[in-house]
């Protein structure tokens, strides 16, 4: 098979589109055919050796990849095989990967392998970072930063379906748009305006009672600075670099909750499964809309991450394969 691996860490320019192994299913594993794979932000950091650097060289990239069963490993229903479907994966930047069964999400007609592709990184990631640990609840105002990014698209939706007044923090005017369009009921140009003073402007001084904060370090004292008291901020990436350590004592005047989540943090399957089935029922009820803002063919993945990083995409980057 044909897979994009890279051999040493550097730039966009170590991928190369090249033979490789085809993986044989094991016990409870699937062989997807991959129609089509998400592009994450941490795929830019393994990459640059900056975050799950342990993994031998050469290396395949992916944690999500939709397709079609071609084949099972033992102690599988042979009934998979032929089946649509979308998984969390290893190595999904290739013609062909693995899949556990047990995460497996058989796709309805109407929902495409890109837009399946789009889905569960980002999807589980703001589902959780909204009900799970930020528990956003009707009547709150929420802070989204990043809010026309892959994460950001789905949170501004997912908090405004349960009852949230939501302010989006972007730059540029085509992604302050896309935020309008998803749901946000205010948008702040981070990169012209002074984000927590916008905020007390918007709040009538009171702050937001929850903060969803993707950037990092260049974000974090104003998303501490924008919480009303009694706040939460929910820390899930760290695209402008690591937040600053945080002094307990800086968060006492505003009795303030700082906390964290990780996709890749042990979940009980059956939450899992459920938060996965939840995203899928709204996607085909037209309740959430996933944003695929760039398609490229799987042999460039190398433009694929330099658009990226670049900060020149909105909603998901997908890699898509051959029909």
């Amino acid at each position: 098979m044909k897979a994009i691996r890279y051999h040493q860490l550097g730039g966009p320019e170590v991928l190369r589109w090249e033979d490789a192994p085809e993986p044989v299913p094991g016990p409870g594993q699937v062989l997807l055919r991959v129609h089509a794979a998400g592009v994450n932000f941490a795929d830019t950091e393994r990459r640059r050796g900056l975050y799950d650097a342990q993994v031998p060289l050469p290396r395949i990239l992916g944690s999500e990849a939709a397709g079609v069963v071609r084949a099972v490993g033992p102690g599988v229903d042979a009934a998979w095989v032929g089946r649509r479907v979308v998984a969390l994966t290893k190595e999904a930047y290739a013609e062909a990967a693995l899949a556990p069964v047990e995460g497996l999400l058989v796709l309805p007609p109407e929902v495409s392998f890109a837009e399946a592709a789009a889905l569960l990184v980002q999807g589980l990631t703001a589902y959780h970072v909204v009900h799970t640990v930020g528990r956003v609840e009707a009547g709150q105002t929420v802070l989204v930063h990043a809010a026309a990014g892959g994460v950001g698209v789905l949170a501004v939706q997912l908090a405004k379906a349960a009852g949230a007044r939501v302010i989006g923090t972007v730059s540029g005017e085509a992604k302050a748009k896309l935020a309008r369009e998803m749901g946000a009921d205010a948008v702040i140009r981070y990169d012209r305006e002074d984000v927590a003073a916008s905020v007390r402007e918007l709040t009538g001084g009171r702050g937001v009672e929850r903060v969803l904060d993707s950037v990092g370090a260049s974000t974090w004292q104003a998303s501490l600075d924008a919480l009303a008291p009694f706040g939460h901020l929910v820390s899930y990436g760290n695209a402008s670099g690591h937040p600053p350590h945080v002094e307990v004592e800086s968060l006492y005047a505003k009795s303030l909750t700082v906390s964290a989540y990780w996709l890749h943090t042990p979940t009980p399957p059956e939450v899992q499964r459920r938060a996965r089935e939840a995203l899928l029922a709204e996607v085909v009820a037209k309740r959430l809309r996933i944003v695929v803002g760039l398609t490229l063919p799987l042999s460039r993945a190398e433009e694929a991450h330099r658009q990226l990083e670049g900060r020149n995409t909105v909603g998901k980057v997908v890699l898509v394969g051959a029909e």
